[in-house]
């Protein structure tokens, strides 16, 4: 009865064991559960705790956005806006101890938990302590929920990529799996907070480098974010986080203002990363260098929390007063000053080392950039741009990827974002173009160029360069001292006393290659006269190992591996018992040198 069942699971354990893509896919399943279940309580922690401190401790009312009005009501009765800079300090002072205690080595080298992510993967192998994650997150919630201006996405990519790394430790799996599984976790937390399945899974992928992305963790990667985005929506709703109209694209005409929209994306860009370098490194490293890790996170909580407090626009991750610009609430003179407070607090907040991600306040002054564009172009030419509020969208997703390097995930995020893909021609030109132009505005410090400067990819440049070399061009021809398997030690000794030769191609009486003889495995007997007719070459000789021509350095690498040979024949494709020559296992490393050596020159 239960036959057809047995048989069913026996073969699913096959296919899982030998299958990588199963076995991804599999994964992917069991981390997108996790990660949503993550990502739904730390968005829950998110906006309970800035309802609470925001709305009814500090009486602040502040706009949210239609699709996270979870916790937010009527401000408390009484005004006290002295607890943002109370709570900000506390949280920050909290953080700072956790950080110096837990995490000493994370205040430099990184922007944000998406940028620490980014760090594991190329020079962690993968691993990130469990720990940090678990301070990241819980600090996180309260840096945002406080008043810091940050953004969600850095912790919760931190924390999927936490959860990735140990499942992929647990199981005993390579470090190539476990650096797939950390990117399969990041792109399920990324998926599930901001309700974009498919741009929090490409987003992960490509984040980590420049020009590249890693797309043997596309599978996973989607996978986990459809069902971690699944489990938030079961709960959350799926009603997408901004409440706005359908935006489309029209008319050529606007090519134009899109393009301007591209030239001050790149242009706040720039501000705002060279804003959050100096701050970090000229102004709160040298800090940390005095009086500590603890101290310096409370200096920046307390500005924070000051400049909250005088001007509340900047207050955490700001996406109500990004929806109000989008609907066109917001004039441009409001635009130009959020710019550039909410970078100068984002980058007291971060650069001070405070939890919290950098992508939500890069929409947010991206958001802000095209809604100047979008709004300035409107009121000279309403005929022409007839729908600034798109202008906000495509900043949006531009001035990411701009700042981040990431051209496709941002601009699916956005689209999902709004459930509509309208603007989808002019988010790929800015995008591109705003790319092309903030090329030295890097906001990850951690990324490279492409998979070849990774040093997760170093073996794949290996086997990628030398499959592209011949073992034809690189061995030696001529005549090979062969054995017979009838010869007895003492005429070996005879053989070997005349050549210089450490390897010899073993025969039997018909001709055919039976194994191979290594000095090294008979060098004890040499002297053992007693031995000398009774022992013969093939007891002596090891299996057999043979190349072809054509075969390319990295299959010759690989048998060299499994052999521990330091010569190996190669034979002729039509007979393979005609030997044309020797390839040495020094010989393939000279080809790679050599070929790599070239390449650097060109």
């Amino acid at each position: 009865m239960f036959r057809p069942f047995v048989r069913l699971w026996e073969e699913y354990l096959r296919l899982y064991r030998n299958v990588t893509y199963v076995r991804m896919l599999v994964l992917g399943v069991v981390l997108g559960v996790v990660s949503g279940i993550a990502a739904t309580l730390f968005f829950l922690g998110i906006e309970y705790f800035k309802h609470l401190i925001q709305a009814v401790w500090a009486g602040y009312s502040l706009p949210a956005p239609a699709g996270e009005a979870l916790f937010h009501g009527h401000a408390g009765e009484t005004f006290r806006p002295w607890v943002i800079p109370l709570a900000t300090t506390t949280v920050a002072l909290v953080t700072g101890w956790l950080v110096s205690r837990f995490l000493p080595d994370s205040f430099h080298g990184m922007t944000d938990g998406t940028d620490s992510m980014i760090r594991a993967f190329h020079r962690q192998k993968g691993v990130i302590r469990p720990v940090a994650p678990l301070i990241k997150g819980i600090t996180s919630i309260f840096t945002i929920a406080s008043g810091g201006s940050a953004g969600r996405e850095g912790p919760i990519s931190q924390i999927g990529a936490g959860i990735g790394s140990f499942f992929a430790d647990k199981m005993g799996l390579s470090t190539k799996e476990r650096r797939i599984l950390m990117l399969t976790g990041a792109a399920g937390g990324l998926g599930a907070v901001f309700r974009a399945p498919l741009g929090g899974a490409l987003t992960a992928v490509e984040v980590i480098y420049k020009e590249d992305f890693e797309s043997e963790a596309i599978l996973p990667a989607v996978t986990s974010s459809v069902v971690s985005y699944s489990i938030f929506t079961l709960v959350f709703g799926t009603e997408p986080i901004f409440g706005i109209p359908e935006f489309s694209f029209n008319s050529m005409s606007e090519l134009p203002f899109y393009l301007i929209l591209s030239l001050v994306c790149a242009a706040a860009g720039w501000l705002y990363v060279s804003t959050f370098r100096f701050i970090k490194y000229s102004v709160f490293a040298r800090m940390q260098q005095k009086v500590g890790i603890m101290w310096t996170m409370a200096a920046g909580g307390l500005l924070m929390g000051l400049f909250g407090m005088l001007y509340p626009k900047v207050l955490s991750g700001g996406y109500g007063w990004l929806e109000q610009a989008i609907l066109g609430q917001m004039t441009v003179a409001t635009m130009v000053t959020i710019i550039l407070a909410k970078t100068l607090a984002t980058s007291v907040t971060l650069g001070s080392g405070m939890s919290g991600g950098m992508f939500a306040p890069a929409l947010f002054v991206g958001g802000m950039s095209g809604g100047i564009v979008g709004f300035t172009a409107h009121k000279y030419y309403p005929d022409i741009v007839t729908q600034p509020g798109g202008y906000v969208l495509v900043g949006m997703a531009a001035f990411f990827a701009g700042v981040a390097n990431a051209p496709i995930g941002p601009l699916i995020m956005v689209c999902e974002l709004t459930q509509g893909y309208g603007m989808l021609a002019p988010l790929m030109l800015a995008s591109a173009v705003c790319i092309v132009l903030g090329r030295r505005s890097n906001l990850y410090e951690n990324q490279v160029e492409n998979k070849f400067e990774s040093p997760a990819h170093i073996n794949d440049a290996t086997i990628n360069l030398l499959e592209q070399l011949k073992v034809t061009d690189h061995f030696e021809r001529g005549r090979v001292t062969i054995l017979e398997e009838s010869v007895t030690l003492k005429g070996l000794t005879d053989i070997i006393s005349g050549t210089n030769e450490f390897f010899f191609p073993v025969k039997s009486e018909e001709g055919e290659i039976t194994g191979i003889l290594s000095i090294n495995d008979v060098r004890s007997l040499l002297y053992e006269e007693s031995l000398f007719d009774l022992v013969l070459v093939k007891d002596l000789a090891r299996k057999p190992a043979t190349l072809e021509e054509e075969d390319d350095l990295y299959t010759a690498l690989l048998k060299f591996v499994d052999t521990d040979l330091g010569q190996i024949p190669v034979v002729d494709a039509d007979d393979h018992n005609t030997i044309l020559g020797l390839i040495n296992r020094s010989d393939v490393f000279h080809a790679y040198t050599k070929t790599l050596q070239k390449l650097r020159e060109d």
